[in-house]
């Protein structure tokens, strides 16, 4: 007995379908608010929240729904196909409901941040002009002569207003570039006045734009959460309990080739159009549509859930609880070391939940923040960071499939807090080394986060399987819908967490933020004493579980 691979994979095109959203999602719409409507961190970060609010209450109840679904497709299939389609129907006037609004943030935010003249001005729409100085004031708000406690100003040791001046005045070299000193020091100070003239001049004034943005939103979201825990749900369906940790890891390959999909396309379209948000959400909606197609060739749910059947049956696996005590002769099933042992399982339960809960929080308050994080803090180009990203993403995914093999030798719990080191490790890396704009920054935050997403594949491989390895065969979508409340209360809340710290304190305090979460993830894990995987039997077919192909 071993794992099916092809099976898996198989399977895996429903989540393939999830990630092709989601991380189009997380790195594009943050850019479309910051564009189109110039919103404050923490007003951003409350909108990308919003989206896992609303799932935190739909995902637990779908997944339940779906376990008491029977149909000839099977119980998650229905879901997953309806929940795709009206999806990619509504996501294209995403993007629609905001052009106009971006077209007019872009002229204001062009006009605010042009470089080409020399001698560096600004005129304003009433015919008033400002001079570098003046030009600084605005900038900064600081209104008084000490400039110096400004922190674009502490970065690099410039101490002087005048050697400010001095390089927003001469933002070219010879050769026409921008300097290398402008960039550091003044262009990402001039791009967020820009977004906050965007969002005074603009987005105040006309908010009828950004209401039909978060209608439309709201509807695309309910549309996804309807099939998200029946999707993920099918897995532990056609999986025995002990090879779920190496399903699991098959099923995120199948995901992270979702979310490459997604980074091709979003990546290419900002090289060639920083603004070509429309294009991106009909590429993404084309995308799904294409993976939903062979999912329904190549996946017949109830086929495969009877040949899983077959083979617990075989090797004498369930599926259901069976870790508990035996009951020895005249022992009742309330005795009292069958409520410990209910009581110890329901508390490990509640620990792995609120390990996950600090995982997100802090990983989601990065991710969500991102793109915005690459483009406003290291100044890099929309294209170029979506570059970076993908490829620390992209070379960290070939961990896989050894990180399914891990929990088989160590255990999901330890695996688990092995990722959860690797993350904390690579976050304060990055607060400390990786927080300012400098060709150096780039390599090594570009190395840093490379860690973090081996350390967020060998978590994400084995928390899942962790919750599920309590539920019984009939509640694998309502405990599948449990680990996404989990994650998605997580995500409502952390992105306008992290969006205030960064309006207060600066981009960099993002990492640290996210470094503490992630530490505390790791001291809840410590006390989880059910959920691991179990060690095969000797003497039995069970020797072969886990083996996988030759």
């Amino acid at each position: 007995m071993k794992l099916n691979y092809w099976k898996t994979l198989k399977v895996g095109l429903a989540f393939a379908i999830i990630m092709v959203f989601w991380t189009a999602y997380d790195y594009v719409v943050p850019l479309l608010l910051e564009h189109a409507y110039g919103l404050p961190n923490s007003i951003r970060g409350l909108v990308m929240g919003l989206d896992n609010l609303l799932s935190l209450f739909l995902l637990p109840v779908f997944g339940r729904i779906s376990d008491k679904t029977h149909t000839k497709w099977g119980r998650r299939t229905p879901f997953i196909v309806v929940g795709t389609l009206v999806s990619v129907v509504l996501m294209i006037f995403v993007p629609i409901s905001a052009n106009s609004q971006l077209k007019d943030g872009e002229a204001l935010r062009a006009e605010i941040t042009a470089t080409d003249s020399p001698d560096y001005s600004y005129t304003d729409a009433a015919g008033k002009t400002y001079n570098a100085e003046q030009i600084y004031t605005m900038l900064f708000n600081t209104g008084n002569a000490d400039y110096c406690d400004h922190d674009f100003l502490k970065q690099g040791g410039i101490n002087d207003l005048q050697d400010y001046l001095e390089i927003a005045l001469n933002p070219k070299d010879a050769d026409g570039e921008t300097t290398e000193a402008y960039s550091r020091y003044v262009e990402t100070g001039i791009n967020s006045y820009a977004s906050d003239q965007v969002y005074e001049k603009l987005t105040k004034n006309n908010t009828t734009s950004l209401i039909i943005y978060m209608i439309i939103l709201f509807f695309v979201l309910v549309a996804m959460a309807t099939f998200r825990s029946p999707a993920v749900a099918l897995m532990p369906d056609v999986t025995p309990k002990p090879l779920r940790s190496q399903a699991n890891a098959m099923i995120n390959l199948a995901g992270g080739a979702g979310g490459a999909v997604a980074f091709l396309i979003y990546t290419i379209t900002l090289l060639i159009n920083p603004t070509g948000f429309i294009a991106i959400f009909v590429a993404v909606a084309a995308s799904m549509v294409i993976m939903l197609a062979l999912f329904l060739w190549l996946v017949k749910e109830p086929k495969m859930v009877r040949e899983c059947e077959a083979l617990c049956a075989e090797y004498g696996i369930s599926n259901d609880d069976d870790d508990a005590p035996e009951q020895t002769e005249g022992e009742t099933p309330d005795s009292e070391e069958i409520k410990n042992y209910k009581r110890s399982r329901f508390a490990s339960f509640l620990l792995i939940l609120a390990s996950i809960f600090m995982w997100f929080m802090g990983y989601n308050a990065i991710s969500s923040n991102l793109s915005i994080y690459l483009t406003k803090t290291l100044n890099l180009s929309s294209g170029l960071g979506g570059v970076i990203s993908g490829i620390s993403m992209g070379i960290s995914a070939v961990a896989f499939i050894p990180v399914g093999m891990l929990a088989v030798k160590i255990g999901r719990r330890k695996s688990i807090m092995l990722g959860f080191g690797f993350a904390t490790i690579s976050f304060i890396l990055i607060y400390f080394f990786a927080s300012s704009p400098s060709a150096a920054a780039v390599y090594l935050y570009t190395i840093f986060y490379l860690i973090a997403g081996f350390g967020l594949i060998i978590a994400n491989v084995n928390t899942f399987p962790m919750v599920v390895e309590l539920a019984s065969s009939g509640d694998t979508g309502k405990y599948t819908g449990f680990y996404y409340a989990a994650t998605m209360s997580a995500q409502a809340i952390t992105p306008f967490i992290a969006g205030l710290i960064m309006d207060k304190w600066g981009s960099k305090y993002l990492f640290l933020y996210s470094t503490i979460c992630v530490a505390i993830a790791i001291l809840l894990m410590v006390f989880v004493k059910h959920g691991d995987s179990k060690a095969p039997p000797k003497q039995s077919k069970l020797e072969m579980l886990g083996a996988g192909d030759d």
